[in-house]
């Protein structure tokens, strides 16, 4: 997850995403994940970066990984 104090770019951060191994990117979710949950904020609402990264992470997964009709 690529957050810093600049601003956030969606559109870097999937090429990133799409440069990982499906191992790296299984991680990169989990550890967005982790930083969106309410136990990690203390019941607050995550910041908007950390929901960001989490859904970039979800749609790459689902992109290499369509669901097969069948």
């Amino acid at each position: 997850m690529a957050v810093g104090l600049s601003e956030f770019d969606e559109e870097k951060e999937r090429a990133r995403l799409r440069g990982m191994s499906d191992e790296e990117l299984i991680r990169e979710e989990r550890a967005a994940r982790y930083m969106c949950a309410p136990s990690t904020n203390f019941g607050k609402p995550p910041r908007e970066v950390y929901v960001i990264a989490l859904r970039l992470a979800k749609e790459e997964w689902r992109r290499r990984h369509p669901k097969r009709e069948g």
